[in-house]
């Protein structure tokens, strides 16, 4: 099963051997580095080897992108985004990740180490001791230096065969065939200068809309024949493709010149109205970045592949992009372009933030997922330059995370813009809050006790939605103590206050649905979770909306009403599925095990709750919920064993938590009771 991986471009030229020589060694080696100069052709080797199912991955194959981290402090958080980690522990992430891989059959592809090989060095080589059965293939520029590395050095194409075909291809496709002897002869010598690079022969190929071959191979060899002032520290192939990235940027059009320096600035890959809001400016006018856009991808500097939504997604390769950044840094717009990307994504922050009670909800958990990076990025910028600021957008995205399965992240993220900015910033009161929801998840109800009475008294000289929220977490930390009296009393309290914004009045809530079931008072928690469903109905809403499905099934098995137990549960299921909340799934696992346990179906039963086994592992600690779940998973498990027979349970349950969990869970989603 392929995780996370690149769609496989068409147009793989070449390497059919080279394919094959990789996948043996991963078949006798735990630790592969294809290495090569920046443009050879290393990631596309690496992705063709993952999309031919090679040998001891079993369980899957994960791809982690690395080229987009900035330093080492993502990159545990990477690797955990690739095996669909979601880690909610109080460990570090190192252990969870090791935890989790261990006894499983993957393979992990980490793509473009060079720039963190100090860090991968040491994740990997832990990784590969405390789990013995994954195997990892790296692309680099050089090794990772470890024991039992096989290192396969990726070389260029054979200049009068593979890279004359390429760079023919690339051709046809801008429009300039190879067809009269002269051409095919000049294009074979190009190839040669250029060493069979394939990146340098694809910008060079680019360029043939606008050159003949003949012209291109005259331009090119001009320079290559020049000594480099740098000729005596830069490998030879470096100086090849950096000589051919020059020389297309001397022929861009000073409008794409402008461009690829200011979207040096993106980690991508980012939409087209990104980098409009972002790069567009002064001698770059909003409405013609799309057309410059358009020319810069044609030139292959900038590559486009299809987005989630449909629409384009663009980014440039290292080399290139290093390049850009040196002309921003050449041009002055260093900072200015720092400044404007952190404006930008600071301002989609904000816009996720208005939008979380409604339609939009989903669309927001989406962005934010997607501009990891980008995020990072202008948060570490802000922190330095705009601490409250840095705040503000911390807090804002701190839940996000929570739900996402970002929790060290969003905590450090957090802990660091709380230490910056101004004790009496804005933002701070909510930061307060989204630390202590991490807290919460973490299971240090001790620390996250502390952060809410710290949160309540920011919320004395703050807004109305900062005093919702602190009741919300105050009566969060009282649900999990068994405190269901306090729970409630907090959110009643806190509710009785005018003003707020619906969003943080329906979490309160959603406290008091808790607290009343949790006190046993069902009849007046089922009639005020179903009067929120309308609300959330009404407002296009998922995460408070698969809460009260929680509460709902709970309610349900409490009465002895095992069908209706099972539909909350499966609406939970939907809602979390589509929020990416890894931990709301597994507890709609549990629910819905026990639901199909009190319908009289073991051994679907067995099968959900192993299911559900998987996810809690993915989170990084044993099942957890509100006190009123434990006897539930009690009951479940008891009365599946005697449906089915202990034997014949253990063995379901096995078989399903070694299982695919997505495949589980949309089968899980599909199915009637009966």
């Amino acid at each position: 099963m392929l995780r996370n991986i690149p769609a496989e471009p068409p147009g793989f030229v070449g390497r059919a051997d080279e394919s094959a020589l990789v996948a043996r060694a991963l078949a006798h080696h735990r630790l592969v580095t294809l290495t090569g100069p920046g443009g050879v052709g290393k990631s596309r080797l690496a992705l063709r080897t993952a999309h031919r199912n090679p040998p001891g991955a079993a369980d899957g194959v994960c791809w982690s992108d690395l080229w987009p981290l900035q330093d080492t402090r993502l990159l545990t958080a990477a690797v955990a985004d690739a095996v669909d980690l979601a880690d909610h522990s109080g460990r570090t992430p190192e252990d969870t990740l090791a935890g989790w891989l261990n006894g499983r059959r993957l393979l992990l592809v980490l793509d473009s180490c060079e720039h963190l090989l100090p860090a991968v060095r040491e994740l990997v080589g832990r990784l590969l001791a405390e789990c013995p059965e994954l195997t990892v293939l790296t692309t680099s520029r050089e090794p990772l230096a470890l024991d039992g590395e096989h290192v396969h050095e990726v070389r260029p194409l054979p200049a009068g065969s593979d890279a004359l075909r390429l760079f023919g291809d690339r051709a046809a496709a801008a429009g300039a065939p190879l067809v009269l002897p002269g051409e095919r002869a000049a294009a074979r010598t190009l190839c040669e200068r250029l060493e069979g690079l394939p990146l340098a022969l694809e910008l060079a190929a680019a360029q043939l809309r606008h050159l003949s071959v003949q012209q291109a191979e005259r331009d090119l060899v001009s320079r290559l024949d020049l000594p480099p002032a740098d000729a005596a520290v830069r490998p030879l192939r470096h100086r090849t493709l950096r000589t051919t990235v020059g020389w297309s940027h001397e022929l861009a059009e000073p409008a794409e010149r402008l461009l690829w320096a200011r979207m040096s600035v993106l980690r991508g890959p980012v939409d087209t109205a990104t980098v409009v809001r972002v790069c567009a400016g002064g001698a770059l006018p909003a409405d013609q970045v799309p057309g410059v856009l358009d020319g810069l991808t044609a030139k292959s500097v900038v590559t486009r592949e299809p987005g989630p939504d449909g629409g384009p997604r663009h980014r440039m390769l290292d080399t290139i992009r290093e390049y850009g950044e040196m002309w921003l840094g050449e041009l002055g717009e260093s900072r200015t372009l720092a400044d404007r990307h952190a404006r930008h994504f600071l301002g989609l922050v904000r816009q996720v933030q208005h939008d979380w009670f409604g339609p939009r909800q989903l669309d927001g958990y989406r962005v934010v997922e997607r501009s990891y990076a980008d995020l990072c990025a202008a948060l570490d910028h802000l922190l330095v330059h705009r601490p409250d600021e840095a705040l503000e957008m911390a807090a804002g995205l701190g839940f996000h995370w929570v739900c996402c399965g970002h929790l060290h992240d969003a905590g450090a993220q957090l802990g660091r813009a709380l230490r910056h900015s101004r004790d009496d910033a804005p933002a701070r009161p909510a930061a307060l809050w989204a630390l202590g929801v991490v807290r919460v998840l973490q299971g240090d109800h001790d620390l996250a006790e502390d952060l809410a009475q710290d949160c309540r008294r920011a919320a004395a000289r703050g807004t109305p939605d900062d005093a919702l929220r602190a009741a919300y977490l105050a009566g969060l930390v009282h649900l999990l103590r068994g405190r269901p009296l306090a729970a409630r009393t907090e959110a009643e309290h806190a509710l009785r206050r005018p003003g707020g914004s619906l969003g943080p009045r329906m979490m309160c809530r959603l406290v008091r649905v808790f607290g009343l079931t949790g006190l046993g008072f069902l009849d007046q928690a089922r009639a005020e979770a179903r009067r929120l469903l309308v609300i959330c109905g009404r407002h296009g809403e998922h995460w408070t909306r698969s809460y009260l499905d929680y509460q709902l099934a709970l309610i349900s098995l409490f009465e002895g009403r095992s069908a209706d137990a099972a539909g909350h549960a499966r609406a939970m299921l939907g809602s979390k599925q589509r929020i990416g909340d890894s931990f709301g799934i597994a507890l709609g696992l549990d629910l819905l095990a026990a639901s199909l346990a009190a319908h009289g179906d073991g051994l679907r039963a067995a099968q959900v709750y192993g299911a559900g086994l998987t996810y809690w592992r993915a989170v990084g600690h044993p099942q957890r919920g509100t006190p009123e779940l434990g006897p539930v998973r009690e009951r479940c498990e008891r009365t599946a064993r005697e449906l089915v027979g202990d034997a014949e349970y253990e063995r379901t349950v096995v078989r399903a938590a070694n299982a695919d969990p997505s495949a589980l869970l949309a089968e899980a989603l599909q199915a009637d009771v009966r």
